[in-house]
């Protein structure tokens, strides 16, 4: 398989196991997303593909009923998403092959913020009556590129391409902006995997000066409801542990903290933690 800039999702089919997986070059790990058959085989193969890219991060979406055969074949659970496979708990279990990359330079930073969220005291803001919001179309791509090429300096996936955007769109990714004087200046998606009924909030990007009005908040309870209207209900975010305003915006709505993924990908100028909060939507 020819290495991209990012990374390539690929499928495997074996006479005793199926993968779906991606190896995430940019981000130098392997993610298994979906299994089945030999968890052993599975386990070796995907230790063979991150041997073969020398990528230092090795994650597997395990199943419940699978977790000790990977602790045994020395993998950690770093974190769970309640209700992922079609209402069946999911496990981050993840293996390291470089110290350093194990290691989080953060971790007590992260955990100060988790404390601090779970000990604030909601405040009400109201979105002033300039600000616009609706869902995104394919004709926004250029805008919204624009919007996370300036928010974000580095990101794990090449949002800041207009292509990839309208890729994602065509996908069945579910966008929402606030526009102000139309121009979009405020974006959230949920990414929707239809097979297993569950929806990654993700790409939540607001301009700087228009971050006191709490547009986020309003945007992913509007991708609730598009996620409800689909019958899916199990929702979820990979947050950055040292966002203080995006781990607040998901414990407001009721994300519950489920762990944190060590060192996973890049964004701004570092290898960063990663946060997991998850909602059951149907008790919305």
């Amino acid at each position: 398989m020819k290495a991209n800039t990012y990374y390539e999702s690929f499928k495997l089919k074996e006479p005793t196991f199926y993968m779906e997986a991606a190896l995430d070059h940019f981000n130098e790990r392997i993610r298994v997303d979906l299994y089945r058959g030999s968890v052993r085989d599975t386990i070796e193969k995907t230790e063979e593909l991150a041997r073969h890219y020398q990528y230092t991060k090795l994650i597997i979406k395990a199943r419940g009923e699978h977790v000790q055969q990977f602790l045994h074949a020395g993998y950690t659970m770093e974190a769970i998403v309640d209700g992922y496979f079609q209402g069946s708990h999911m496990l981050f279990m993840v293996k390291y092959s470089d110290q350093n990359r194990r290691n989080s330079n953060y971790w007590s930073q992260g955990e100060h913020i988790v404390a601090s969220v779970r000990n604030s005291t909601p405040k009400e803001k109201n979105v002033p009556i300039d600000y616009s919001s609706r869902k995104a179309t394919v004709a926004d791509a250029k805008q919204l590129a624009a919007l996370y090429g300036t928010v974000f300096q580095i990101y794990p996936t090449p949002l800041n391409e207009a292509s990839y955007v309208a890729q994602t769109m065509q996908e069945g990714t579910i966008y929402r902006v606030y526009e102000k004087d139309g121009v979009i200046v405020s974006a959230a998606s949920a990414e929707i995997d239809v097979l297993q009924k569950n929806a990654e909030l993700t790409n939540c990007a607001t301009l700087e000066e228009d971050r006191q009005y709490g547009l986020m908040k309003e945007l992913l309870k509007q991708l609730e409801c598009d996620l409800q209207d689909e019958s899916i209900y199990c929702a979820y975010t990979i947050a950055r542990s040292l966002s203080y305003g995006m781990n607040a915006a998901f414990w407001k709505l009721g994300y519950q903290y489920r762990g944190r993924l060590v060192n996973n990908c890049y964004i701004f100028d570092k290898l960063e933690d990663m946060n997991v909060w998850v909602k059951d939507i149907s008790k919305a």
